[in-house]
């Protein structure tokens, strides 16, 4: 398998999962029981800003490298202008529900407090990142990384990545230790509205930032040929793996003894201070760097292992990140994350406006919720699997009736069905 396939099986099956687990019930549902997050300190929007923040470096070093800092950085600017309007819009879009909608400021209050058209300060807020509304914060954490990004890729290119992690660790350290509030509290109280609600975010952009650049560091280095990632991750390379599962051994009890309140209160105490998601803490980290050294040991080492049972896991995995669906969805990752979150507004306001509903009946709104996510990807891709109507046309026929290949379609027939690469 292509080594984009892979990752984007993998960021299709973290947008799968984040949807199941955004999706929001009275009452709630079991299928959001159903996932590694109920196992270890690891979720899918880790999993999601990593693979970003990979492909950031393996597309745009590429770019930089061949024509120069300049057109590098550019490209990337671009691409965050991209992602930045489609933040503004589904943003739009939901407050353009909220004034249609019988009921609908009500229920997504919790979501978007009081956020309208007629409140100028709180749309600045939005504008600039400073106010987030619920599940529509991954991007734009994504987009500030981006501003930073051409500068850490040129590090990168220049042989500095050393430099590059060791700032990330110091910012993440700063995050560690609330350095941050001394520019947001102030910032917290002059947006302060009548909702209660000044600054909003749900992650520490200091602390979140060392999963996404540290996947452009590695992502960068791949592209340029500098890790050799089939001798680091080898099959005869048992310390990795057997690390790796010791540290996700270590955290798996403290994992379910969180989840289900089993843990004494003095250990509980001590712990909650080391286990803040918002911040990406200690544990979250060293959980997240165990759980991904093992999948990509697994996905290179695993399947060439002496072991049967080591190779007939990593093929299982090898088997669910190359389900055509999940690539499907990861390939237009970023569109599909947009559209999740409108799935998953709609779905709270039509729970919102109904009697509870049934396990069954939630479960099922999840099923179509999971199928519905590929529309966008399906349009994107509208070409390739549909045709054009150029493409369906009868071909022109000479006076002798035979057929005619006109030089523009011997052009079309020799360019690739597939889209470029976009991070």
């Amino acid at each position: 398998m292509k080594r984009f396939e892979i990752i984007d099986g993998l960021r299709g099956y973290f947008l799968v999962f984040m949807l199941i687990n955004h999706l929001v019930f009275a009452g709630g549902y079991w299928l959001v029981k159903i996932n590694h997050n109920q196992l270890a300190f690891v979720e899918d929007a880790q999993g999601f800003v990593f693979l970003s923040g990979l492909l950031i470096g393996m597309v745009y070093v590429r770019k930089m490298a061949k024509h120069g800092y300049e057109a590098g950085r550019a490209a990337i600017y671009s691409r965050a202008f991209e992602l930045y309007r489609y933040a503004m819009g589904i943003v739009l879009v939901a407050l353009a529900a909220q004034m249609v909608l019988p009921g609908a400021y009500y229920v997504w209050y919790n979501w978007l407090g009081y956020t309208t058209f007629d409140d100028p300060m709180r749309l600045a807020a939005i504008a600039t990142f400073l106010f987030q509304p619920t599940f529509m914060d991954i991007l734009p954490q994504y987009i500030v990384y981006m501003i930073f990004a051409p500068m850490l890729v040129k590090l990168v290119i220049d042989g500095k990545w050393a430099y590059v992690m060791i700032g990330s660790l110091i910012v993440w350290m700063a995050g560690q230790i609330g350095v941050q509030k001394l520019i947001t509290d102030p910032i917290n109280t002059f947006l302060m509205r009548p909702d209660d609600q000044g600054m909003r975010t749900s992650f520490n952009l200091f602390g979140w930032q060392i999963v996404f650049y540290s996947a452009l560091v590695l992502g960068a280095l791949t592209s340029l040929n500098r890790i050799p990632w089939t001798k680091i991750f080898s099959p005869e390379n048992s310390f990795i793996p057997l690390a790796a599962v010791s540290v996700c051994l270590f955290f798996l009890p403290l994992r379910i003894m969180t989840a289900y309140g089993w843990m004494p209160p003095e250990l509980a105490a001590k712990f909650a201070s080391l286990e803040i998601r918002t911040d990406f803490s200690v544990v979250y980290l060293l959980n997240f760097m165990a759980a991904a050294s093992l999948m990509t040991w697994m996905l290179i080492a695993g399947p060439k292992h002496p072991a049967v049972w080591v190779r007939k896991i990593a093929n299982a995995l090898v088997w669910v990140f190359s389900i055509r669906f999940l690539q499907l969805l990861g390939r237009h990752s970023l569109h599909v994350y947009v559209w999740h979150v409108a799935i998953v507004y709609a779905v709270y306001y039509f729970d919102g406006r109904s009697p509870e509903l049934s396990q069954f009946t939630k479960a099922m709104i999840a099923v179509v919720g999971v199928a519905l996510l590929a529309l966008p990807a399906l349009w994107r891709e509208r070409d390739k699997f549909f045709g054009t109507a150029e493409d369906n046309a009868p071909a022109p026929r000479g006076p002798n009736g035979q057929t005619v290949v006109a030089a523009k379609a011997t052009a079309k027939a020799s360019v690739p069905a597939t889209r470029p690469r976009t991070a």
